[in-house]
Formats: structure tokens, sequence, C-alpha cells
């Protein structure tokens, strides 16, 4: 049954195997990898807008943005409502929740008082606490800094004056 040819042709398969994912793993470590010399840190190819990647982003961002209250007064709630598009894929505004609770008037309502909306403990222990453009402000900036033990999985908004024109639009939806 197994002759020379046959084991020849067996040990010859399982040697061409293991040589097509040793150049497979060295061509993807060559195009993918982080090069040589690299001591585990990569940088960023490209930049998602809105994220932060550090304590050092928000301090510096933080100081040099003007106070909220400045920023919301001259807020444009058009520019809002585009922001907003990032809100879209977990909020809806039409009543209805989706992965998260509907936002319709969210200014103004207390925290986790969607009716038919599952909250995080988080949320549900701060029900007595109302929903303000301040608190707003402070929880899109980084709702998981703002709320240890949120489900919202958002990263935040890094640019103050996004934040506050989101805050404007949410506020026309009362």
């Amino acid at each position: 049954m197994f002759d020379t040819m046959t084991m020849t042709k067996i040990v010859g398969s399982v040697c061409g195997a293991l040589l097509f994912f040793l150049f497979g793993a060295w061509a993807s470590q060559a195009i993918y990898g982080l090069g040589e010399g690299s001591k585990g840190e990569a940088t960023l190819a490209y930049s998602v807008e809105g994220a932060e990647t550090g304590a050092a982003t928000t301090d510096t961002t933080a100081a040099a943005e003007p106070d909220f209250a400045t920023l919301f007064a001259s807020a444009d709630a058009t520019a809002g409502e585009a922001v907003f598009g990032k809100c879209k894929s977990c909020h809806k505004v039409d009543g209805a929740n989706g992965t998260g609770p509907h936002l319709n008037g969210v200014v103004g309502r207390n925290h986790g008082a969607v009716e038919g909306f599952k909250y995080s403990d988080a949320m549900l222990a701060m029900q007595a606490t109302v929903w303000t453009p301040e608190a707003i402000n402070t929880f899109i900036t980084s709702p998981k800094t703002a709320m240890p033990g949120t489900k919202m999985g958002f990263a935040g908004l890094a640019k103050a004056q996004d934040r506050a024109n989101v805050i404007a639009y949410l506020s026309t939806l009362n």
C-alpha cells in the first residue's frame, strides 16, 4: 500500500505546505508588520474624528477651549444635526429605541427615564439627575470616563463646538 513513491509524495506535500505558510507569514509581516526596530509601538495610519488617544490630548484641548456656556450660547443646531450623524447608528430621534434609547426630549429629562429601554446599572443609579446641557456635554466628551459602567461604547466627541452643536440640536427635539 505505501511504497516509496507514495511516502515521497506525502513528505513533499507536507514540506511544500510548511514552506507555503512560512512564506505567507513572512510576506504578511513585511506588508502589515510594524517594521524592524519597532518595540511594539505603532503609529496610526489614520485618525478617527471624535476618538481620543490619551489623557494628554484631553488636557491640552480642555485648556485651549472656551467654557461650555459660551459655546452653547452660540451653538448651531443645523451643524449639530450633521454631527448627530455619528450618533444615529445607536440613537433614534423618532421616539423609538435602537441600540441606545431614543433622544427625543433628552434635554431636561431624567437619566435612565425612557420606558422600555434596559439601562446599565450606572445609568440607573443616576435616575434622579436631570440631563442638563452641561451634563450631556460632560457625558459625550467621554462616556466611559464620565460614567464608569455605562453600556455606551462611543469614545466621545473631542471638539467642544461639536458637542455644543449636538446639544443645541437635541434641545430642538423637546
